[in-house]
């Protein structure tokens, strides 16, 4: 048995780790946290993690997350005719595959997004995949780490809370599918319930980056003993992740819109204490995309870029604000989204950046951070 996420504090350690994770994104951690809890309660169980190779061979694994903007105020555009959509995307999942689901995994790494594939589980009794197909959070449905591999997302099952529920075959491409689910969400008004992606063992065991789950409860885990402690964890958050504290500072200005499905935005950053006179910009599409300090480039996406309070608590781009004191820490991504197919999906040249991919580790050492 590996690590069971059942107590109040593993909800909390867990929703703030993958957080932590969720770069920005991901989600709203305390509605994840009310979710898994509920779930949780309602079950009277706890959330099994387990490894890849622990699953029955015979079966599939499915991704359970929300699609839309993180940006705050939307509202359903009209009145709500299914309560709970992502259970109603599994129902019908269900009948599409003939029932043979044995177990979970997340789509990506972030307060929302992976406390909802955990619900899911729990209030099925099916266990979680210690890991996900980004290994941070990401905006768009290219950056899911089946593409690599050449494996589709269908069939996959679109429900809105409005009461639509939409089946997807097949699609031609990625634009294609991420277009519909993006437009769904847009016609619901907030989201579209997505359960997509089932995958055998076998591609599992290529397809998810590993051990992500667990990570996300060990660097909750630090926050909350620091907590108590009254010290910072950040430099303990930053060695975790394999990483560098990279700057600190007040949010100066922070600019955004709703556009397309997709809170979209530049946060300004004036730099204080070892920062003092630096300015870092943070280019964000729901989740921090693309970094520059002092107008130079410090962190490409798929590296992680996230900010945090000087507790340690994650900030989200919808819960970001001008005058906020944070600390920013970066990492390296996932190998997977280094190599060729990787950058083509999740480089900067995606998201209309001119730039060739330099990795994190490089560049913070040029721009003279750590």
């Amino acid at each position: 048995m590996g690590l069971v996420i059942k107590s109040v504090s593993d909800i909390r350690k867990l929703v703030i780790g993958a957080t932590i994770l969720g770069t920005g994104g991901g989600g709203d951690p305390e509605e994840g946290f009310n979710v898994l809890l509920k779930a949780v309660e309602s079950s009277g169980r706890g959330v099994e993690i387990v490894d890849v190779a622990d699953i029955p061979s015979e079966g599939f694994v499915v991704v359970p997350y929300y699609v839309g903007s993180i940006a705050p105020g939307l509202k359903s555009r009209k009145s709500v005719k299914i309560a709970n959509p992502i259970s109603k995307a599994f129902e019908v999942m269900e009948k599409e595959l003939g029932g043979r689901i044995v177990a979970v995994v997340a789509t990506e790494m972030g307060g929302f997004n992976t406390a909802i594939a955990l619900s899911i589980a729990v209030s099925r009794g099916l266990p979680v995949i210690d890991g996900d197909l980004v290994g941070r959070a990401a905006p768009e449905l290219h950056q899911c780490s089946v593409h690599v591999f050449g494996y589709s997302m269908t069939p996959s099952v679109l429900v809105t809370e409005t009461g639509d529920i939409v089946v997807v075959k097949e699609y031609s491409d990625i634009d294609d599918y991420e277009a519909i689910a993006r437009y769904l969400s847009t016609l619901a008004g907030r989201f579209v319930a997505v359960v997509d992606t089932p995958l055998t063992r076998d591609k599992a065991e290529k397809a998810v980056i590993k051990n992500t789950i667990s990570l996300a409860y060990k660097l909750g885990e630090e926050v909350l003993k620091a907590s108590e402690q009254g010290v910072s964890p950040t430099e303990r958050i930053a060695k975790l992740l394999n990483g560098w504290v990279v700057f600190e500072g007040t949010v100066e200005r922070y600019v955004w819109r709703n556009e397309g499905g997709f809170l979209k935005g530049e946060a300004y950053i004036r730099g204080k204490g070892r920062f003092s006179g630096r300015t870092l910009r943070s280019w964000i599409m729901n989740e921090h995309i693309m970094v520059w300090i002092d107008g130079e480039p410090l962190v490409m996406p798929p590296d992680l870029f996230t900010l945090l309070k000087p507790s340690g608590i994650p900030i989200t781009n919808a819960e970001l604000r001008e005058g906020m004191d944070v600390i920013a820490i970066a990492a390296p991504a996932p190998r997977i989204w280094r190599s060729d197919k990787g950058l083509e999906l999740f480089g900067p040249k995606h998201f209309g950046f001119n730039y060739e991919y330099v990795p994190v580790e490089e560049l913070v050492v040029r721009r003279g951070v750590v």
